[in-house]
């Protein structure tokens, strides 16, 4: 794979060359998307460079090794070099495996509460709050598209578009069951209840990724309305989508503006009709979209987040981790970064990775 490795070099040096020409800042467009590609290749393109720079360094030294003056200083410039061509080589790996093409899209993540009433709906308030304050720390944009809340301030379902730099490759991993035990608000017994709430999350869809045709969509309008069935406004803003040939449906209430409302609810509809496209077109339709949104059943879980024990667990990984206060404020990153580790072990473990 070193010729790849020269023709990536090589296609970087092409595209360092337009972005000096005065002419490409004429054309913003054009100018984002080789700044983007010059970002993505950079990493493959220096750990390369690197890699040929102690290649080098190690043939020297085996030059030297047979000179007795310099046979004890050449021994260990040796095994230095060869312990960073295999680090290097294994790096390169690693960046060379196939990139998921959703990684640079922006999300949209959808919560539901599951299993065990109220409590379920107060711990998705929880994790609604938990992600908000992850995409904050990481200076991600956060909107609320769509929230259904109870009378008590939990959530039965709630909608964000999270906006910015990595928010899908980072986030991707947590569509899945997440599992709560602890005492309930509403439990005066002190009664430790076991609960869930689902996560799902979709690339956002772009206009060139999904076709959405008039005559497959039934729109409805109707009053918003709060928690307990308080009118939000008198006027036919919210928006009830329902797309005809798959039965999805779409509803957007948050907004005054019914064409603010619209436009949210499409944006949901493109990114769910994506999602479905994605999983049909890997053969994993059924299979995949239970996996990552379940039934909302405490059985099916991906985490568990264990209050009296101030513990949290990834399943899948199995990484635990005692600091529950420090997560449910947002602090995502370690676990992330295991889960983002054992994709690409996984990855590399089925050959998908190239040989250098």
């Amino acid at each position: 794979m070193e010729e790849k490795l020269r023709q990536l070099e090589r296609r970087f040096e092409a595209i360092e060359a337009q972005l000096m020409d005065g002419a490409v800042y004429s054309d913003m467009e054009k100018y984002r998307t080789l700044s983007r590609e010059q970002k993505e290749l950079a990493p493959v393109v220096e750990a390369w460079r690197r890699l040929m720079v102690r290649r080098e360094d190690l043939a020297a030294a085996l030059e030297l090794a047979g000179d007795p003056d310099f046979k004890d200083s050449a021994q260990q410039e040796i095994a230095l070099a060869k312990e960073d061509i295999a680090r290097l080589e294994e790096e390169l790996k690693v960046l060379l495996l196939p990139k998921d093409p959703n990684d640079g899209k922006n999300v949209i993540l959808e919560l539901r509460s599951g299993t065990g009433g109220e409590e379920a709906a107060l711990f998705a308030h929880s994790l609604l709050r938990m992600y908000t304050m992850y995409a904050e720390s990481k200076g991600w944009r956060v909107e609320v598209i769509g929230c259904n809340e109870t009378e008590l301030g939990g959530v039965k379902e709630a909608v964000l578009m999270i906006e910015g730099e990595g928010a899908y490759s980072r986030l991707k991993f947590e569509s899945g069951v997440h599992r709560v035990q602890r005492v309930p608000v509403t439990e005066s017994s002190g009664r430790i209840q076991t609960s869930a709430a689902t996560v799902a999350v979709l690339p956002e869809a772009e206009a060139v990724d999904v076709n959405l045709d008039a005559k497959d969509l039934q729109i409805d309008t109707f009053r918003s309305s709060g928690a307990g069935g308080q009118h939000v406004n008198k006027t036919e803003s919210a928006i009830r989508i329902t797309h005809l040939p798959t039965g999805l449906v779409v509803e957007c209430q948050d907004e005054r503006s019914q064409y603010k409302n619209k436009d949210r609810a499409m944006k949901i509809l493109a990114s769910r009709l994506l999602d479905l496209e994605e999983q049909k077109q890997h053969g994993e339709i059924a299979a995949q979209r239970r996996s990552q949104v379940g039934s909302g059943d405490r059985s099916e879980r991906i985490r568990t987040y264990n209050f009296p024990q101030g513990r949290v667990t990834d399943h899948r990984i199995g990484l635990t981790l005692y600091q529950i206060d420090a997560v449910m404020d947002g602090a995502l990153d370690e676990i992330i970064d295991a889960l983002v580790t054992a994709d690409r072990a996984e990855a590399l473990k089925n050959g998908a990775a190239a040989q250098i």
